[in-house]
């Protein structure tokens, strides 16, 4: 077996699912789930006929074997999207790639960057590094391990918005890191990048060498009047049109409500594309024509995000006034998840604890929610974490309100 298997930690909700064993839930209120971020809004429509309609096609459907690549037709509609969101003239042919969904090609592109031999003639025992952010999404950690780096992690900063501190990254870890996975909007955060940080990290890059991955499946779900600004529209912003070392990852997940259709896109560095494109020929990972043909046309739709934005909006309008009245929790720039701080009194118990507080949430009020320390790492010293809960805001406004109202009700009788 490979031994960076061992390295791996259990997934959150295997760690969650641990946790509340032997935890007997309230038989008076029925189950609500705030802890898994699996978009429920239903999918749209004609996306459904569009799938349908694919698998009929006289001319391919699923007779076919699909080209890595991906069909002329996908990667053209992507790269509209490109121009309608971000005002980039990207090459279809050269500089996009469809992927199945962000998440593949997170873990599959750490596996085409990282040199696990760099440091092979140190006598000193160097790996590679893998800079993630931290809290993270953990699929960083593990593409990290299995490419034979070793993760970094980079604490976020409460009293900046929870942005990452990259600065807190000594030169030495710099010197070795050979990939930088940035998550904007973040997960769990919702934090959004400025571009003066994208401008510290593609000079850290031209520096030492590394390679960026934009991890940016939140972008469409956002809060206020201007969209999140993207890694690539950052760079073209600063004048590197050629978008050397950086790779944005996208995903129809949550833009289109998909989560099943697992499908995305890479785009950015014309050079790392080619080299992805060849490793994916091995990999296995073409994308189905059916798949494809939808997956266009979801690209090419702007009006049904528009509408699931709305949705999103709303909800977290209607919920985060009721959580802020007994917890420190804010509207976040983006994302559709809550970022709230455990309060000292909970559930009859003291202390501040996050898992203590998801067993006599779920013991008392069946609400499920996920410990902000299974979210993250202890690194330098601290948990960025620990005595936070993530809240994913994902079921129809009305049981995420209900929610809401339980867990408010549950910290004010310990007070």
């Amino acid at each position: 077996m490979n031994p960076l298997l061992s390295r791996l930690q259990p997934y959150p909700f295997e760690r969650l699912r641990q946790l509340f064993a032997g935890v007997a839930p309230n038989p008076d209120y029925r189950a609500i789930s705030l802890g898994i971020g699996e978009p429920r809004h239903p999918t749209p429509d004609f996306l459904k006929s569009k799938l349908c309609e694919a698998v009929n096609a006289p001319d391919g459907g699923l007779a076919t074997y699909p080209a890595t690549a991906g069909t002329p037709g996908l990667k053209a509609a992507c790269a509209t999207w490109m121009q309608r969101r971000y005002g980039l003239s990207l090459d279809p042919a050269t500089q996009i790639l469809p992927v199945l969904g962000s998440r593949e090609a997170l873990f599959s592109l750490a596996q085409v960057v990282v040199n696990p031999r760099a440091f092979a003639d140190s006598t000193d025992g160097l790996e590679p590094v893998v800079v993630c952010p931290n809290p993270f999404y953990q699929i960083y950690e593990g593409a990290a391990y299995l490419s034979g780096a070793q993760p970094w992690f980079a604490p976020s900063d409460p009293k900046r918005n929870f942005a990452v501190d990259w600065a807190s990254v000594p030169e030495a870890i710099w010197q070795r890191t050979q990939l930088l996975f940035t998550c904007s909007p973040g997960n769990p955060t919702g934090a959004v990048m400025p571009l003066e940080e994208w401008q510290m990290l593609f000079e850290l890059s031209d520096k030492y060498g590394f390679v960026i991955a934009s991890d940016e499946c939140y972008s469409e779900i956002y809060f206020r009047d201007e969209a999140p600004l993207g890694g690539l529209e950052a760079a073209a912003k600063l004048g590197r049109t050629n978008f050397k070392n950086l790779i944005a990852l996208t995903s129809l997940s949550k833009r289109s409500n998909v989560p099943g259709l697992r499908s995305g896109f890479v785009a950015g560095d014309a050079a790392l594309i080619k080299a992805f494109t060849l490793y994916r020929t091995y990999h296995g990972s073409a994308m189905s024509t059916v798949i494809q043909s939808a997956s266009a046309a979801a690209w090419l739709d702007e009006q049904h995000v528009v509408d699931n934005r709305e949705q999103y909006r709303a909800k977290f309008a209607a919920v985060t006034p009721i959580l802020a009245e007994v917890m420190n929790v804010a509207l976040p720039d983006a994302g559709f998840y809550l970022w709230a701080e455990v309060p000292e009194k909970f559930g009859g118990l003291t202390g501040g604890s996050d898992t203590d507080f998801a067993k006599a949430l779920l013991a008392q009020y069946n609400v499920t929610v996920l410990p902000g320390s299974y979210l993250a790492r202890e690194a330098q010293g601290f948990n960025p974490g620990a005595q936070r809960v993530r809240m994913a805001l994902v079921a129809e406004t009305s049981e995420c309100v209900e929610a809401a109202r339980r867990i408010a009700e549950f910290i004010k009788n310990s007070r």
